[in-house]
């Protein structure tokens, strides 16, 4: 078990199920993630993409118990190895994904597992969810670009905070500092976050993915160089079928119908 994939209606949902290990991740699992990532996005009928986990836990971050041998010898695996084969790879497929990804955090996201949460576009949480950067707690400094989203989401201050304590950010406190975009009960997470992926599948696929890429950058960017991609991004999006349904429906006063082309 590793990754299941469920396509249905434009949406694709990719369920993290190693349940027995709260969907901890090893090399298959991050092998089939960033697959069905990759799969996902070049799928001309995708125009949404959901990341869950199976069980009680979105994930728990990596799975040490193979290494745990290791670690008793004094041996300790070259974790920058691990980053740029594995989880760097990830991150990068889902920030340049030209489709809206969301992150249905339905129990604790920890270490590579809150990274993964983070990396997403929009997240919906179970009011059972937590993100803890439990990177300290084993002496290690968060990584899979948990810290560059975090600040960019809740400031330096908070981050730092979070980073060094290694203490949980709950479901309400994640939604009121904005790293949560909806939090549902549990009975009704799964229709929350079902209902959030159509939203985004039945949009204007082409512009929300230029927004996507306008985002990805925009603070390290100037103005200027921000205004100028503007002019790429619109001129791309205003030569699509879904800008011209949507002044149309405009002008007939009814909802538009895209169909991300």
């Amino acid at each position: 078990m590793g990754v299941d994939s469920e396509k249905s209606g434009g949406i694709c949902v990719l369920t993290l199920n190693r349940p027995d290990v709260l969907n901890a991740f090893d090399d298959a699992l991050g092998r089939e993630l960033i697959d069905g990532v990759s799969d996902a996005a070049d799928d001309p009928e995708i125009r949404c993409i959901v990341i869950t986990g199976a069980g009680r836990a979105f994930c728990a971050g990596e799975d040490l118990g193979p290494l745990a041998d290791d670690y008793s010898a004094g041996r300790a695996p070259d974790l920058g190895t691990t980053l740029r084969d594995r989880y760097n790879p990830l991150i990068r497929a889902i920030r340049a994904a030209p489709k809206p990804i969301i992150a249905a955090v339905n129990g604790v996201a920890a270490g590579a597992g809150a990274s993964l949460a983070l990396a997403c576009d929009y997240r919906v949480g179970s009011d059972k969810a937590r993100l803890i950067l439990a990177f300290i707690k084993v002496g290690l400094v968060p990584d899979s670009g948990a810290l560059w989203f975090l600040s960019k989401m809740i400031g330096t201050a908070r981050a730092f905070n979070l980073a060094v304590t290694g203490e949980a950010l709950s479901a309400e406190d994640a939604l009121a500092c904005g790293v949560f975009d909806e939090v549902a009960a549990t009975e009704a997470f799964e229709a929350t976050w079902r209902q959030a992926a159509q939203r985004f599948a039945s949009g204007p696929t082409r512009a929300f993915a230029l927004c996507k890429g306008l985002l990805n950058g925009a603070t390290e960017r100037s103005l200027d160089q921000q205004l100028e991609l503007e002019i790429k991004a619109q001129s791309e999006a205003g030569h699509t079928e879904d800008h011209l349904a949507g002044v149309r429906a405009f002008f007939e006063k009814q909802e538009p119908v895209f169909r991300g082309r």
